[in-house]
């Protein structure tokens, strides 16, 4: 019984949120919207605050569901794009639940959702470096790539939908895909694969097993300064 409760709110919320945004979403209209008490949401959630971080969570399983199920294939520079695609996308059909997500970034705070989908990405940039096309160490090419996602994703909601630029999310898609990565058809400069190699060998130095744990870190140290040389 509690836990449908807990989604008739959590419903309630989302449809208020998605018609008026985040000032909608107030405790006596979703108690009123879910035809619950007042209390009762306090008890669930144990403030605004929690039910916000709840919605957030629930709209954004489907968008994770969407980008898990996808599979992976052969190029994982294609997937990265297909889920930078589905990103912006998601963003776009659902602005108020994005902007929940993402709208108010504070220092060391990340939602469950954000979290989920940061999680996604670093698998998806720990599959390029793995082929050795990632010419930045892994935290840095996720960084820039959520950066840059998300700075586009908002940076389109806010204009108008009739002058939207639709080459906008594509140009900063590949911008960013090749500040990052190396073309798997062409021969990178020396210095490019040094980077690119020392990359792929630190995603695999936790199997090694023949060096000391004193070895591995010392290996990991250097390829972590080869990664981010020049950079």
């Amino acid at each position: 019984m509690a836990e449908t409760t807990r989604d008739r709110i959590i419903a309630a919320a989302s449809a208020l949120l998605a018609e008026g945004g985040r000032e909608a979403v107030s405790t006596r209209a979703v108690s009123a919207a879910a035809n619950v008490q007042a209390p009762t949401i306090y008890r669930i959630f144990g403030d605004k605050s929690g039910l916000l971080s709840a919605v957030a969570s629930h709209g954004f399983a489907e968008y994770l569901r969407s980008k898990t199920s996808l599979g992976e294939t052969d190029d994982p520079v294609e997937d990265l794009r297909h889920g930078w695609d589905l990103h912006v996308g998601f963003g776009l059909a659902n602005p108020a639940l994005y902007t929940l997500i993402y709208g108010e970034p504070r220092p060391g705070v990340e939602s469950p959702a954000a979290r989920a989908a940061a999680e996604v990405l670093a698998k998806q940039v720990r599959r390029i470096a793995e082929a050795g096309r990632l010419r930045v160490s892994e935290e840095r090419a996720a960084h820039m790539i959520h950066s840059a996602g998300c700075g586009t994703t908002l940076t389109l909601i806010a204009i108008p939908e009739e002058r939207r630029d639709t080459d906008l999310s594509a140009m900063s898609r590949e911008a960013v895909i090749a500040a990052v990565t190396t073309d798997a058809t062409q021969s990178a400069p020396a210095d490019a694969q040094q980077v690119n190699r020392a990359v792929a060998l630190r995603v695999l130095l936790p199997q090694v097993t023949v060096l000391t744990d004193a070895e591995r870190a010392l290996l990991a140290e250097w390829l972590d300064r080869i990664a981010t040389a020049g950079n």
